[in-house]
């Protein structure tokens, strides 16, 4: 397994309105190339997004952007800096943390989410004792989690973010 050190590369999307934090890993190969947040095509995270807020989905990344400022969701990872072995998360190593201090400085965010286990263990070791906010774990939407279909994802998710929509 050939790891590589790898740097975030893209900002945060949130603005003052930003109610909820989403909250990934860190960007895969593909998001990495396009410089915006799941751009897998295979990644179901816009897809359950639209369905859960009923949107239409957004397919560029400037909707995307303002798909997620108008639904009042900021968006960013848990990890600023890994070693990682192409986009598996199982790879990750030597984790420098990104800084959620600006989003939670300009933004009243009422609620934080995890997406996928390793956004949620890195949530937990390295952002609890600084946010002291709780996150709420919510299964993976990437392909590499094949036991979960888009219907059952979009309604944990839409559970989960309903009452912040």
């Amino acid at each position: 397994m050939e790891y590589a050190h790898i740097k975030h590369g893209f900002p945060p999307v949130y603005d003052e309105k930003s109610r909820m934090l989403i909250l990934g890993s860190l960007p895969s190969v593909k998001s990495r190339e396009q410089q915006f947040f799941y751009g897998h095509p295979q990644n179901r995270f816009w897809k359950v997004l639209a369905a859960v807020t009923g949107n239409a989905l957004p397919e560029s990344v400037q909707e995307k952007r303002e798909f997620l400022l108008q639904n009042r969701i900021a968006l960013y990872d848990t990890i600023y800096e890994c070693d990682i072995a192409g986009s598996s998360d199982a790879s990750i190593r030597n984790v420098v943390p990104t800084d959620l201090a600006p989003i939670l400085r300009t933004a009243e965010i009422a609620a934080v989410f995890t997406n996928g286990a390793a956004s949620a263990r890195t949530y937990k070791k390295y952002h609890l004792p600084v946010t002291g906010i709780t996150a709420v774990p919510l299964p993976s939407t990437s392909p590499a989690n094949a036991a979960w279909s888009l219907e059952r994802l979009i309604n944990v998710w839409g559970d989960a973010l309903g009452k912040y929509i």
